[in-house]
């Protein structure tokens, strides 16, 4: 689509709609391996598969979950095949010009917190692999550097620069390194499994687990209910799908460059329900086998590749983590962070500088303030719950705005006008930031901060953020000619 005379406080060349698109079916599916195959991604997998307590209970639970993810990431994916627009300029029909700034601004913030807390994750998977030597132990334990290990701050600028080299050239590059990095790691994750579960010579779901040891070892899933039970079944599909909280935002920034909607489909059903179903079995079962060769609940991945005897294995498992790492890192919180920064000034700030912020907040932040603090050691549940719930609303707004109030006709060339349909009040759309925050009071506010709702009402946040807040909005717009 060619614009005419676009403002340049609201466009530049990475905004723009997508002119060229070359992401097929299997760069779509990749999008997934990339984001799902990490150290946070397999924990989580792993303690929710112990958790449904038998096999028919997981394929239930996940099953469902995964298929309600795709489901959303299918809708909001649509709105990128036939807009073209990356999420910023998406957010502008509901919020305003402007005031799509805000939610962008949200989104870039989990996506820099996450960027440096999945760095720091690879960076461990690589400290695990080298203090097998006793130099590096040593050097491991004597050395230091602003309160943190050397090696492990070195481990840490390695991967951090890494990902930089990644998007030099933008989306394509962004798109080679996934339709390479995905398949790897899948590969390997089988020959990790295969070779756990022929040395402890079973093949087994988890139910030679004592509960008391399952339910200490996966504490930090926040799933409370006794495993298998109809209330933690419930509480692991609502985990799973909040998980993916951030992308159902930002998952138009990948699939604008979709050849079209049935590609966009194909990739979808693939790289979600098969593979989410698949990385979930793969991650429970080698867990379990390793728990019958070491006789411990070793649910973080590099716990059990430090186990390993092989040298080539132990290299091998260091490094499919820290690519998978890598993948996540770039599809989850890197592009999202690149065009949100850009959408703030399109005239000075580009996709690759945006890239940039976004790498150094991170390093500020985790280097100098969390780093080495991982997610999944301090109540990893309640945590992804509590990010997951304040994007909801946003999500259920915009999305009730495209399906509902627009009936998926958008002016596109209009997303780039000061003065046209989404100028609003100045910019800003009022009706849409009333229903924002109402939404953040019943998804993130009181389950968080008072006792007034149910303990378990927390868990489901991000739904009652998505439902609050497209309801509210909804109402709101209702009576709006559009």
């Amino acid at each position: 689509m060619q614009l005419h005379s676009p403002s340049p406080a609201l466009y530049n060349a990475d905004l723009a709609p997508a002119q060229e698109r070359r992401w097929g079916a299997f760069s779509i599916f990749n999008v997934w391996t990339s984001d799902v195959h990490s150290l946070w991604g397999y924990y989580l997998a792993a303690s929710l598969f112990l958790l449904c307590g038998s096999f028919v209970n997981f394929v239930l639970a996940i099953g469902i979950g995964s298929l309600v993810i795709f489901v959303l990431m299918t809708m909001v994916g649509n709105a990128g095949v036939r807009t073209g627009v990356p999420f910023p300029v998406l957010a502008r029909a509901s919020f305003g010009t402007f005031g799509a700034n805000v939610p962008a601004l949200v989104r870039a913030v989990v996506a820099c917190f996450w960027y440096g807390a999945q760095t720091a994750a690879a960076a461990g998977a690589l400290v695990a692999l080298l203090i097998r030597s006793p130099a590096m132990l040593q050097f491991h334990e004597t050395s230091f550097f602003l309160g943190h290990s050397t090696l492990t701050v070195i481990c840490f600028l390695i991967v951090w620069g890494a990902q930089l080299l990644i998007i030099q050239n933008g989306m394509e590059t962004v798109r080679r390194f996934q339709d390479w990095a995905g398949p790897a790691v899948w590969i390997v994750m089988l020959v990790l499994a295969v070779y756990l579960v022929v040395k402890s010579g079973t093949f087994s779901f988890g139910s030679e687990i004592p509960q008391d040891v399952l339910i200490e070892a996966t504490r930090d899933a926040g799933v409370t209910a006794a495993p298998g039970s109809f209330a933690a079944l419930a509480a692991v599909a609502a985990t799973w799908i909040t998980y993916f909280a951030a992308l159902y935002l930002n998952f138009c920034d990948f699939s604008r460059y979709a050849t079209d909607e049935r590609a966009l489909m194909k990739g979808n059903l693939w790289g979600l329900p098969v593979n989410l179903l698949a990385f979930c079995l793969v991650a429970g079962v080698t867990t379990t086998a390793a728990y019958a060769v070491y006789g411990e609940v070793l649910i973080h991945p590099e716990q059990i590749s430090a186990k390993f005897d092989s040298l080539f294995l132990a290299i091998l498992a260091a490094l499919t983590f820290a690519v998978a790492t890598l993948g996540i890192n770039v599809v989850a919180n890197f592009v999202s962070a690149a065009f949100d920064f850009s959408n703030t000034f399109p005239s000075r700030i580009s996709f690759k500088g945006g890239g940039y912020i976004a790498a150094l907040i991170s390093l500020a932040l985790i280097s100098l303030a969390l780093f080495p603090w991982a997610p999944w050691e301090t109540g990893a549940a309640h945590f992804v719950n509590f990010i997951g719930s304040t994007m909801g609303p946003i999500f259920g707004i915009i999305m009730v705005d495209y399906y509902l109030i627009r009936r998926s006709r958008l002016d596109v060339a209009a997303l780039y006008q000061e003065n046209g349909e989404f100028r609003f009040g100045n910019g800003w759309h009022s009706k849409a930031f009333i229903a924002f925050g109402i939404g953040i009071v019943f998804s993130s506010i009181l389950p968080t901060f008072t006792t007034l709702l149910p303990a378990w009402w927390g868990t489901y946040g991000w739904f009652f953020g998505v439902a609050v807040g497209g309801a509210v909005y909804y109402a709101l717009r209702r009576g709006d000619a559009v």
